[in-house]
């Protein structure tokens, strides 16, 4: 090979490909004797691969990413130009496109106020979690330094995100890990009967009150945080029960605690509000975000926090140390910001807010007439274009088909040209809830070439 591609020459960038991109999430070993896939173009909510077939994508992008869909002209308009203007700046100066959608993302968010760039979900929780330990120094004399995370939850790849990360899959073979992350149980109500003493009744506050005994056994004066997703996203699709939210609140207040939403999954839309901690009346001291910020046509996250948080960090000018002392060399790109607000624009332009929670109620309705027909799939759950069908080999004991075999489904519908998720390296022995996230632009058509595919998968996979 002489380096020079011609893009119509499709075998050269396989093989280049081939020998070398190491892929995500991916066992490389079958590429030796099969070819990697090659995404090649996307309008809509379809995309091409290298072989030219055609494919309705249901996971927005793979990873809940592209909210607004493929090929908007409009975004790549406006981050061209952005770009020929003036491309990167460090963030410690400011830049017009982060002015202006820091302004529209704080309108959209009441009670917050503050928005803190960076490049990834995991840089986003990251600095949330440096801002607890920095406050906890500045405040507590180092001691309430504590982040409590969730079973189940996803909060990014990092050293730091994995030790507050609640999967223990995607945990194994990364330890040890760092110091004063507690993890608290999960909600999920429909796998209760795994904890003890979960109740019959009011499940979400005891489950809420879990919390708050994780809070006494550690000490109440050395917990800083707790970090939790709206609705637990890669664990599960798990939404949350009946007055978690409103308890896990006052627990919050009544020891001191920063509640921080990680946002990545849910936010900019995927639920059907701007972001899933919208739909429970939670006022959260920091909020993080990425995927569907700008629908992956720029790289960007945030953190967005509440003013009161905000003054921590300058309360003595006097002091060189009494500043968030950070900084993400990427978050200075003017091109996150760009797509973001245009992003935001199309949103508004043509009520995707408004069509998500349609499309996703429609969704879940045809979600639940499969569940009617095969006795494997026992909860659909979900909000708004973000749903979930956990497969189980009885619907008494609850126990989970074989990972292999919601897998065999995914591969299925892949052959029909539809593209779904899975749990996936996340849960020992619990892969087995088939993921859906298809973009805030679906109609109806769309969600019903989805539902075929799965009906034909399962009916294949299970009889």
């Amino acid at each position: 090979m002489d380096g020079t591609f011609n893009e119509n020459d499709i075998s050269r960038i396989v093989e280049a490909d081939r020998a070398h991109i190491w892929h995500h999430l991916s066992q490389h070993k079958p590429y030796e004797t099969t070819d990697p896939r090659i995404i090649v173009e996307g309008k809509g909510m379809r995309v091409w691969d290298q072989t030219g077939k055609e494919h309705l994508d249901a996971v927005s992008g793979g990873v809940w990413t592209v909210n607004v869909g493929y090929g908007r002209e409009s975004i790549a308009n406006a981050v061209r130009d952005q770009l020929v203007k003036l491309n990167y700046f460090a963030g410690s100066a400011g830049s017009i496109p982060g002015s202006i959608f820091a302004e529209k993302l704080i309108e959209k968010m009441p009670g917050m106020s503050r928005v803190y760039y960076c490049n990834s979900g995991s840089e986003a929780n990251e600095k949330g979690f440096k801002m607890v330990r920095q406050i906890a120094h500045k405040r507590y004399g180092g001691k309430k330094h504590k982040i409590l995370y969730r079973d189940r939850d996803y909060h990014g790849t990092t050293i730091a995100c994995l030790s507050a990360g609640g999967q223990d899959e995607r945990n194994a073979q990364y330890g040890p890990f760092t110091d004063g992350f507690v993890r608290v149980p999960h909600c999920l109500e429909y796998r209760k009967f795994e904890q003890d003493g979960a109740p019959d009744e009011n499940y979400g506050v005891w489950a809420a009150d879990q919390i708050e005994k994780v809070i006494l056994a550690e000490g109440p004066d050395t917990v800083g945080a707790l970090c939790l997703e709206p609705v637990t996203a890669g664990g599960g699709v798990i939404t949350p029960p009946d007055g978690y939210w409103d308890r896990v609140q006052e627990i919050c207040r009544k020891y001191d605690i920063l509640l921080h939403i990680d946002e990545v999954v849910c936010g900019v839309g995927r639920t059907g509000e701007w972001f899933g901690y919208q739909h429970y009346g939670i006022k959260p001291d920091m909020v993080t975000m990425a995927k569907g910020v700008a629908s992956g046509y720029a790289a960007i996250a945030c953190l967005v926090t509440t003013e009161e948080v905000f003054n921590m960090f300058k309360d003595d000018a006097a002091d060189p140390m009494n500043y968030f002392r950070d900084i993400s060399t990427f978050g200075g790109c003017t091109a996150g910001p760009t797509a973001g607000i245009e992003n935001m624009a199309i949103i508004e332009r043509e009520n995707l807010l408004q069509n998500t929670t349609d499309m996703g109620n429609y969704m879940l309705e045809q979600l639940e007439e499969l569940s009617d027909k095969y006795s494997v799939i026992g909860q659909v759950r979900g909000k708004g274009l973000f749903l979930g069908a956990e497969l189980v080999e009885d619907r008494t004991t609850r126990v989970p088909v074989a990972e292999k075999l919601v897998q065999a489904v995914v591969a299925d519908c892949m052959a029909q040209g539809v593209i779904i998720g899975a749990t996936n390296r996340s849960l020992p022995g619990k892969n087995n809830t088939l993921c859906f996230s298809p973009a805030l632009i679906a109609k109806k058509d769309d969600i019903d070439e989805i539902i075929t595919a799965v009906d034909n998968a399962m009916g294949r996979v299970f009889g």
